[in-house]
């Protein structure tokens, strides 16, 4: 495994909320996260989290020169074959609609069937030669409508993760930064990378 020993590093993503999470789980490392501001946004045509974000993380690195993390989630729903898996953030058009109106539609079309499901999160490392090392993290949980919560950002209000009572909406950042699927990747991550 190759080791990130820069101080500064681009997270290939233009959601500020992602941007924060990531800062706060790297700084005790000192290193500090910029976002992808200014870089080109590759197409994800990948059929994986894996591939998608490994996509990004070699687009900025290659376009920035520096070490790029890049990261692929999504809402994996068992009763619906794993969808909308590595097409949530496009379920229903969610960016023009808001996530509201996708935790709707989901919820609608789960209708009675059984409401297990998960979080999958793959993180990308890429450095300008190309070299890359990957890490995927899950978080199991359960469905709840309505949705509950204000915090977090996309299906986060929907999602209760196991062992819990309350959504990942309602859980307090330093709570929910230990446990979900980007936690999990990053501490992979971490663990092979930075220690």
């Amino acid at each position: 495994m190759r080791k990130i020993t820069e101080k500064e590093v681009i997270l290939a993503t233009h959601n500020a909320g992602k941007v924060v999470e990531m800062q706060s789980l790297l700084s005790s490392f000192n290193i500090k996260v910029m976002d992808a501001t200014g870089l080109s946004e590759p197409e994800e045509n990948g059929t994986t989290f894996i591939e998608n974000a490994k996509i990004k993380a070699l687009s900025a690195a290659k376009e920035s020169g520096k070490v790029c993390i890049a990261d692929d989630s999504g809402l994996c729903v068992h009763a619906l074959d794993n969808r909308p898996g590595i097409y949530s953030a496009r379920y229903n058009e969610p960016k023009k609609n808001g996530f509201m109106y996708a935790m709707s539609c989901l919820n609608d079309e789960l209708g009675d069937k059984e409401r297990s499901a998960h979080f999958s999160c793959a993180i990308v490392v890429a450095w300008p030669d190309g070299h890359t090392e990957e890490f995927e993290g899950q978080v199991q949980g359960t469905l709840c409508w309505p949705p509950k919560g204000d915090h977090g950002f996309g299906y986060d209000p929907m999602f209760v993760p196991n062992g819990y009572t309350g959504s990942f909406a309602e859980l307090p950042a330093e709570v929910k930064n230990t446990i979900s699927h980007r936690a999990n990747a990053l501490q992979l991550m971490i663990s092979n990378c930075l220690k």
